[in-house]
């Protein structure tokens, strides 16, 4: 039997008015969801940031009654709820002030695993998928479990290549359990349950797949994981909100960038021009700022070039050779060594980041690789 404090969460989250952070300050001034149901319409004034409106819908019987069918629901269905105020979510994910209150699981992973959270378009190309298809092959003798949000592109090739390698996985639904979105990955799904991985939402069961929900659950792809890479995106594509995600919370954000005149390497080259994330120039690269140690086997380049066959215009090579001779230097330094206005150099640098030459920091600021 799940107990009362399950029950007390799952009504407390289901009020108008009460989502994850208002939860979070409900609990940490009574101690409990059972304390906060039973309390807050009357002593209120404490919490900073809350009024009457706020509390108001605390205590409602509809929402017990919601929370009883919820837990026979999840008992029914083998469905485990995760409280994040009592440290069963994720811990990475716990450090986000904006972090879902209660989770839903089917599945389970070893929470010590390091994660990767890979993301792309839906309308992948043949050059992300291959890119997809490399990584796994390279990391297949590292221990880690990888992230994605079971959408069909992208999500769908990371789940597959996860199995393929035998890699859990975590699929981040945008819905309830009632629900599987889109509908095609239904047997993936199963199959990830079949081989160690888990599906995981912060939506109750009978929630649908609504549009809004798919942002809402970014923040979970991107939250669990200490890194984030993004394999194709277009502008405003939904990978970039999960990039802004990790950006926000800190983490990790990588991506492979492409020509500038394909669509959905536009979302990416976007992220590693205006320094939200680093550019992936060789699986070699990003194997090592992963922070995997000691592989296996030998690590292939995704991209192998030798130095002899990049050949620079006289503009890139006259850049790379400033950044070369003055390390972290910044853009405006930069500029006054050139004698060339920024707007001007920017391009130049973008040009030889793709090419693995160059490498950004935050604050605008290069060194030569």
């Amino acid at each position: 039997m799940i107990s009362e404090e399950y029950l007390y969460a799952i009504a407390l989250r289901e009020c108008n008015q009460i989502g994850d952070i208002n939860f979070h300050k409900l609990v940490r001034t009574f101690g409990s969801a059972q304390e906060a149901w039973k309390k807050a319409q009357k002593e209120y004034k404490g919490l900073e940031g809350m009024g009457q409106k706020t509390v108001a819908d605390i205590g409602r019987q509809e929402h017990l009654k919601f929370a009883e069918e919820e837990l026979k629901f999840c008992e029914k269905n083998n469905i485990r709820i995760l409280l994040r105020y009592l440290n069963e979510t994720p811990s990475l994910l716990n450090e986000c002030t904006d972090a879902p209150a209660v989770l839903y699981q089917k599945g389970n992973v070893d929470n010590s695993l390091q994660k990767i959270s890979i993301v792309g378009t839906r309308n992948m190309t043949s050059y992300g998928r291959q890119f997809i298809e490399n990584f796994f092959e390279t990391t297949q003798s590292y221990p880690y479990a990888s992230v994605s949000g079971l959408a069909l592109g992208a999500d769908k090739e990371v789940h597959e290549q996860s199995i393929r390698y035998r890699k859990p996985t975590i699929a981040v639904l945008a819905h309830g359990f009632q629900f599987l979105y889109p509908s095609k990955n239904r047997k993936l799904s199963e199959k990830i349950l079949q081989e160690g991985g888990a599906l995981l939402t912060e939506f109750s069961s009978s929630r649908k797949p609504d549009r809004e929900n798919f942002i809402q659950r970014n923040r979970i792809v991107a939250g669990i994981s200490p890194s984030t890479i993004v394999v194709e995106t277009g502008f405003g594509g939904g990978s970039v909100s999960t990039a802004a995600f990790a950006n926000d919370y800190n983490r990790d954000v990588f991506a492979l960038p492409g020509k500038i005149t394909d669509n959905y390497s536009q979302g990416c080259n976007q992220l590693i021009f205006h320094n939200k994330a680093t550019a992936i120039s060789t699986i070699k690269d990003l194997v090592g700022m992963l922070g995997f140690n000691n592989p296996k086997e030998k690590i292939e380049e995704l991209f192998p070039y030798s130095e002899t066959t990049i050949q620079l215009t006289e503009n890139q090579n006259t850049t790379y050779q400033s950044i070369k001779e003055n390390p972290q230097i910044s853009l405006d330094d930069l500029a006054q060594v050139l004698s060339i206005s920024s707007h001007k150099i920017l391009p130049i640098i973008l040009e030889l980041e793709l090419l693995g030459k160059v490498k950004s920091f935050s604050g605008r600021q290069f060194i030569a690789i």
